[in-house]
């Protein structure tokens, strides 16, 4: 399994553990920016089990493009990037996880890290919360820290 392929698991695990605001969705969109190599990693996610009835991936390269997203994969390290897409993001119901510590200091719900041995990751609950969004119990054990 590639880096790609490992963080795609990760963020399929993520989108499982965590509850949107009702109505509950018909479909569900993982949105990707930034981030060419993620795109092709998480198009198998739309083949995997879900509990909506249709699963779609989308490789935004616009922030206006945001509307459709449940879950979007930040990968863009240069902060006026990140801050351009967070700004657009707005208080959406969005799940925004990223791979990058700048990522997520400024505002993504979760960070994966890189580590010597595989991935860990950082859960910012407040961010979370002011999203509308409830995280798992099970995954915040599992963080690498919660804030």
């Amino acid at each position: 399994m590639d880096d790609a392929q490992l963080k795609a698991a990760f963020v399929y695990r993520f989108a499982q553990f965590t509850q949107w605001p009702p109505p509950p969705a018909q479909e569900f969109t993982y949105c990707v920016a930034g981030s060419q190599g993620m795109q092709e990693a998480m198009q198998a996610l739309t083949l995997k089990s879900h509990s909506v009835a249709q699963v779609r991936m989308r490789y935004l390269t616009d922030p206006q493009q945001l509307g459709q997203c449940h879950l979007l994969f930040l990968g863009f390290v240069e902060r006026a990037d990140l801050q351009r897409w967070q700004l657009a993001a707005g208080d959406a119901p969005l799940l925004v996880v990223a791979d990058t510590v700048e990522a997520f200091r400024s505002g993504a719900v979760i960070g994966l890290i890189a580590e010597p041995n595989g991935l860990s990751f950082r859960v910012n609950l407040t961010e979370a919360k002011r999203r509308g969004l409830m995280l798992s119990s099970q995954m915040l054990k599992l963080a690498r820290e919660v804030r």
